[in-house]
C-alpha cells in the first residue's frame, strides 16, 4: 500500500523557481551586453500604414528580411506564420520587412500565404538594411528580446526549430 501512496503522490525532485531567477534564466540565452537594436524606423505595411518598430519594444522580436522573389523565404514564411500564431499570446512578434518588392507585389502574397504578421516595406529605406546587415542575402533573421537588445542573427534560411528554441529561451 505504501509502494502505491509514493507511485500516486507527485514528487517535487527541484524547488520552484523564484521569478527573478527565472528571468535570469531568460537573460541568460543571449549575451548580456548584447547591442541594442536601432528601433526608430518607421515603415509602410501593405495597406500603406505607417509602423514604427520601437511600438514593439516589450516583445520578442523577429525581423524576417525577405523578398517575394526568393525561394528560401518563401519556404520560411509557414514556419513564421505558425510561431506567431503560437506565441503571440506570450509575447512573441513576427515581422516581415520586405527588402525590394513594391506593395502591389507584396499584397497579394500576403494572402496568398496567410500572413498573420505585419508585413513591411523597405523599398527605397536602404538606412535598415544597412542597420541590420549588410543584406548580401535573403532570408536574414535578427531575434530582438524584450528589452531591445540583439539577441541572434541569422543569414540565410533558418530552421522553425532553431528559431524556436531561440525564442522560447526569451519569451
Amino acid at each position: 500500500m505504501a509502494v502505491a501512496l509514493a507511485v500516486l503522490a507527485p514528487v517535487r525532485l527541484f524547488p520552484a523557481v523564484p521569478a527573478a531567477a527565472e528571468q535570469a534564466v531568460n537573460a541568460s540565452v543571449c549575451d548580456p551586453k548584447a547591442t541594442a537594436a536601432k528601433l526608430t524606423f518607421t515603415l509602410k505595411d501593405v495597406g500603406g500604414k505607417p509602423v514604427k518598430l520601437a511600438d514593439f519594444k516589450g516583445k520578442v522580436m523577429v525581423l524576417n528580411f525577405w523578398a517575394t522573389w526568393c525561394v528560401p523565404c518563401r519556404a520560411e514564411i509557414p514556419a513564421l506564420v505558425e510561431l506567431q500564431a503560437k506565441y503571440a499570446g506570450s509575447g512573441l512578434q513576427v515581422i516581415g520587412v520586405s527588402v525590394d518588392d513594391p506593395v502591389e507585389k507584396m499584397k497579394p502574397f500576403v494572402g496568398q500565404y496567410k500572413i498573420n504578421y505585419p508585413v513591411l516595406q523597405a523599398l527605397g529605406n536602404d538606412s535598415i538594411l544597412d542597420t541590420y546587415g549588410p543584406m548580401v542575402v535573403v532570408p536574414a533573421t535578427v531575434v530582438i528580446r524584450r528589452d531591445g537588445r540583439i539577441c541572434g542573427k541569422h543569414i540565410g534560411p533558418v530552421t522553425k526549430e532553431a528559431l524556436e528554441t531561440e525564442i522560447k529561451g526569451l519569451l
